[in-house]
């Protein structure tokens, strides 16, 4: 689980830039918090948007416990993240936003990483989108990693699915 500030920008980033799906939210308005579940679709295109979209209509309502959990995407998917998101940040001018791990303080937590087919053409596709970079392709001695940074600063690896 990682704690966004804007999850409408962060949602946008995981969806639009990085190619993910949100597959279950939660919102715990009460306790003043949401959660967003995002994944890759590994359904080849047999899931429609439809039998997504219904899959998300069952979940309304539902407050966390097991059966919240049970939602056959969430618990089939081959990676999910979380991202938490406190009530009220994203328009707070105070907040100074969340530790991203790398850095003091907080220092601790590194990144995320996802492979991709072809890592030359995902990073041409962020530079294209104006994605921040943490490390590019040309950075550095490995050559065959690069690292982008999303709304919160967070580092994302980005690796070849093979690496030969």
């Amino acid at each position: 689980m990682i704690r966004v500030k804007d999850p409408k920008a962060s949602i946008a980033f995981y969806t639009d830039v990085v190619g993910m799906e949100v597959i279950s939210e939660l919102h715990f308005n009460d306790d003043k918090f949401s959660l967003y579940f995002l994944g890759f679709d590994h359904s080849d295109g047999k899931d429609t948007k439809e039998v997504k979209q219904d899959g998300r209509r069952r979940r309304e309502g539902v407050h966390f416990s097991v059966p919240a959990l049970k939602d056959e995407r969430l618990i089939s998917s081959k990676g999910v993240l979380e991202l938490s998101h406190n009530h009220g940040t994203e328009s707070d001018p105070e907040f100074k936003g969340y530790a991203n791990g790398n850095q003091e303080p907080g220092r601790g937590f590194g990144h995320i990483a996802i492979s991709v087919d072809d890592i030359q053409a995902a990073c041409d596709r962020f530079e294209r989108l104006g994605v921040r970079f943490q490390k590019k392709l040309t950075d550095g001695k490995m050559k065959n990693i690069a690292f982008i940074l999303d709304p919160d600063g967070y580092w994302i690896e980005i690796v070849p699915k093979s690496f030969s």
